[in-house]
C-alpha cells in the first residue's frame, strides 16, 4: 500500500479488501490444487479434517458432508480419493466403534507445510509492522467477517432447502 494514500475505511472500502484477499486466497489454493491433482473440494476437505485434528476433536463423513454441502455418496467418493491418495484415513472411534473419525496423515501434512510455508514466512514479514494492539483489531476484524460471511450462507442455504 502507497504510504502517501489514505486507505478507503468505509464498509465499502474494507469490504474490497477482503474481497481482494479472498480473490488471491482463492488463486494461492488453486496453484496448490493444480500442482498436486486435487479437486478444490478435496482441498477444502482436508483442511476442514485438518482443522478438526488440530481443535482436538474428529469429524465424521457426515459432518463433512455437511460442512461442504455435499451428499453421501459425494464425500464417499471424495473420501476414497483421498484415502487412496495418502491424505486422510479413516478410523473407528474408540469411544464408540459404530462412530467413523477421519484424520489427515502426517505425510499430507508435511506436503502442505512445503506448499504454504513460504506463504507463511512472507505474511509473517509483513505483519511485522503490526503491535499488539492492530493484531487484535485485525483478529477481531476478521473473526467478525468470518461470522458474518457464515451467517449469510447458512440464510442462504437454509432458504435453498
Amino acid at each position: 500500500m502507497d504510504s502517501e494514500a489514505r486507505p478507503d475505511l468505509s464498509d465499502n472500502g474494507l469490504i474490497t479488501l477482503l474481497r481482494r484477499l479472498v480473490v488471491e486466497s482463492d488463486r494461492f489454493a488453486e496453484v496448490f490444487s493444480e500442482t498436486r491433482g486435487m479437486h478444490r473440494t478435496d482441498l477444502n476437505a482436508v483442511a476442514l479434517i485438518m482443522h478438526a485434528d488440530q481443535a482436538g476433536r474428529s469429524l465424521s463423513p457426515g459432518q463433512l458432508a455437511e460442512a461442504l454441502h455435499l451428499s453421501a455418496s459425494s464425500v464417499s467418493a471424495l473420501l476414497d480419493r483421498l484415502e487412496a491418495a495418502g491424505h486422510v484415513h479413516r478410523a473407528r472411534s474408540d469411544a464408540d466403534r459404530r462412530r467413523v473419525e477421519l484424520h489427515v496423515r502426517e505425510s499430507a501434512l508435511e506436503v502442505g507445510r512445503e506448499f504454504f510455508a513460504p506463504l507463511g514466512a512472507e505474511m509473517a514479514e509483513a505483519w511485522a509492522v503490526l503491535d499488539d494492539s492492530e493484531r487484535l483489531v485485525v483478529s477481531r476484524f476478521l473473526e467478525l467477517s468470518i461470522a458474518a460471511t457464515t451467517k449469510v450462507s447458512r440464510t442462504l442455504t437454509q432458504r435453498d432447502v
